[in-house]
């Protein structure tokens, strides 16, 4: 599955054009306070992972839900098939024979 951020694109459609800018309507809005490195790297990077209540938040500030910020990819994955284990020659002496103590 593939998921794409789209921050950058919703807050431009609401003419949101700095980081500054989304951080005062996080605050106004929804009530978030984000430091500047946080909402940047927000903007300009896609998030490993994200807070639902962050995720909330932008779209309490944007008005806008979810699917406007995330383009998720649901096109199936084909299965690999599984190696079939490599059968190796094990002398007929060893098979199931523990070995005698010491």
């Amino acid at each position: 599955m593939k998921v794409t951020w789209r921050l950058r694109m919703a807050a431009a459609q609401r003419d949101i054009w700095t980081g500054a800018e989304l951080r005062r309507l996080l605050a106004e809005r929804a009530g978030m306070q984000i430091s500047a490195a946080s909402v940047s790297a927000l903007l300009t990077k896609q998030p490993a992972q994200l807070k639902l209540s962050t995720l909330a938040a932008l779209c309490t500030a944007l008005d806008c839900s979810p699917n406007d910020l995330l383009d998720v990819d649901t096109t199936p994955v084909e299965a690999k098939p599984k190696p079939r284990p490599s059968r190796q020659a094990v002398p007929k002496a060893a098979r199931g024979r523990s070995m005698p103590p010491l």
